[in-house]
């Protein structure tokens, strides 16, 4: 009877874990796509920031589509595999965010013109974070090794990686000193009027 019950309570957590796995692997396509798109599809520049989290989204993506396919029978292994890519995306989007919150930087509307880039690439990677951790929880009795002092060093190295990416990145160019002759389709130093 308890063999039952314990079966029971893995098949189920399993079923859990594979549901995070599955919807963070999805989510992480729709970044992939939406960052594409608002390249391709709108013609806007990609900053160096953008770049990073670009890849780290992709990176995420990579890692959780691989890995579905490859081994199903694990998927709170693979969560854990993509928690560092997830966390090091979060870092970066919200030192984004904080600077166009700042106003040390202005960017582009983002797609269906809800927010900004930044913006929703910061509500993508807090969902994904929270996904990958979750599903990686979940599944943490898939590997003797897979345990939460696991999972925190996972988020520690991907917070690691996003520091290492803001502190690499080059610098921003000086605020301009007259308003810009072009649409604004990068990130950039706004415009500020000097007062007299």
């Amino acid at each position: 009877m308890t063999d039952s019950i314990g079966a029971t309570t893995a098949g189920s957590s399993s079923r859990c874990t594979a549901r995070f796995a599955w919807f963070a692997m999805t989510l992480a396509l729709a970044g992939t796509l939406g960052s594409l798109a608002l390249s391709w599809g709108l013609g806007l520049k990609a900053c160096p920031l953008c770049f990073y989290q670009r890849t780290f989204v992709m990176a995420a993506f990579a890692i959780l589509g691989v890995g579905l396919f490859v081994e199903r029978t694990r998927p709170g292994l693979i969560c854990l595999l993509s928690v560092p890519m997830a966390w090091a995306g979060l870092g970066v989007a919200a030192f984004h965010e904080y600077l166009v919150l700042t106003n040390v930087l202005e960017c582009p509307q983002a797609l269906l013109g809800i927010g900004t880039a930044p913006a929703q690439s910061l509500a993508m990677f807090i969902v994904l974070a929270a996904a990958t951790s979750l599903g990686a929880c979940c599944g943490r009795r898939e590997s003797p090794r897979q345990g939460t002092s696991t999972l925190v060093g996972a988020a520690i190295l991907g917070a690691i990686m996003a520091v290492a990416c803001v502190k690499s990145s080059p610098p921003l160019p000086a605020a301009p000193k007259q308003p810009y002759d072009s649409a604004l389709d990068i990130c950039r130093r706004p415009f500020v009027e000097a007062k007299d």
